[in-house]
């Protein structure tokens, strides 16, 4: 395993599904606190943004971005918190990153959208020049009661940065208590503008869900675990080759799926699997970690894991070019372990 362990960690990676607030350094939030007068400790602050072993459901997990969007609301620590999550992955040979965030909440102390997604963009830029990482953010819209005016801002602001930093939009948050269904005229609006989305599906929620998504016209599922109760949906999703955003511990720590995660059933299944840590600091994970999870607990091989990074590249919200340079540099790195 320790040889295993040193390819993972050298393998170069592609990342499709990371939220931003959920993948904050606890030492950062912990200074941010101390600066505000806080009386934490650092341990403190783990415990506040990170999951326990018991947590019941998606719900559950969704309570420990809490302490994240009481301190990500300033232009200063957006820029920050984006420059931290692009190095850390930088460390961990990921070459190409898509993070995820909500700029609805983010407005709290009186941020508007622009400024929001301007502070995200500036932070991955100088992520990018320091720390040899692509990358780009995608935009989320929230499940939720009453927050149509907030997501249609969001597809707007979408729109204005496509491409310039933004590639793409989500919908995120309690898919079980508000359902993908509901969500129709702002993917309807998100078409008509030519923004590419992704829709967090058939994770707390069932194929339904994933179905409504396809429906919408999503060109990817984040998570999407819970398809294989449909078989003739998993026909369609290999048909049309549409990349799953699978992210195996958080499925697990929310109870999307049970012990062990179904991932090799899925990549056997010929769907373009991909894997993805979720949430960094919320699941206590690393892409690192997710790959040791899966060399340990399935039969697929490191050489499968490549593939995923392949699916993940071609599978990519960047422009072509820079989706066949991706491509061809894990492809090419293939080729040159299996000549060894």
């Amino acid at each position: 395993m320790k040889n295993e362990n040193e390819e993972i960690i050298k393998m170069p990676k592609v990342i499709l599904h990371l939220h931003l607030d959920g993948s904050l350094r606890p030492e950062t939030v912990y200074k941010w606190l101390k600066e505000q007068g806080k009386d934490v400790t650092l341990e403190q602050v783990k415990e506040n943004l990170m999951v326990g072993k018991n947590c019941r459901d998606l719900n559950e997990y969704l309570q420990k971005f809490d302490l994240p969007l009481e301190v990500l609301q300033t232009e200063e620590h957006i820029n920050q918190a984006t420059y931290e999550l692009f190095e850390d992955l930088a460390k961990q040979n990921v070459i190409y990153a898509e993070v995820r965030f909500a700029p609805s909440l983010h407005t709290k102390q009186g941020l508007d959208y622009d400024k929001i997604v301007e502070s995200a963009i500036a932070g991955m830029n100088e992520a990018k020049e320091k720390c040899k990482i692509d990358g780009n953010l995608i935009l989320c819209c929230m499940r939720g009661k009453d927050n149509k005016a907030e997501n249609l801002k969001t597809v707007e602001v979408a729109k204005k940065y496509l491409n310039k930093g933004v590639c793409a939009l989500d919908l995120a948050g309690a898919e079980a208590i508000f359902p993908t269904s509901d969500f129709e005229d702002i993917f309807k609006k998100a078409k008509d503008l030519n923004i590419p989305f992704t829709i967090h599906a058939g994770e707390a929620s069932g194929a339904e869900s994933i179905k409504k998504a396809l429906e919408f016209g999503a060109k990817r599922i984040g998570h999407g675990v819970r398809c294989l109760e449909d078989n003739n949906l998993v026909n369609n999703l290999v048909q049309n080759e549409i990349p799953l955003e699978v992210c195996p511990i958080s499925n697990l720590q929310t109870k999307a799926t049970g012990e062990p995660h179904p991932i090799e059933k899925l990549y056997r299944k010929n769907l373009k699997v991909t894997i993805s840590p979720d949430n960094n600091t919320v699941s206590n994970t690393s892409i690192i970690e997710e790959d040791k999870y899966v060399l340990e607990n399935t039969n697929l091989t490191i050489n499968d894991l490549r593939q995923m990074n392949i699916n993940a590249a071609r599978g990519s919200f960047t422009e072509p070019k820079k989706k066949a340079e991706l491509t061809s540099k894990l492809s090419q790195k293939e080729n040159e372990i299996m000549q060894k």
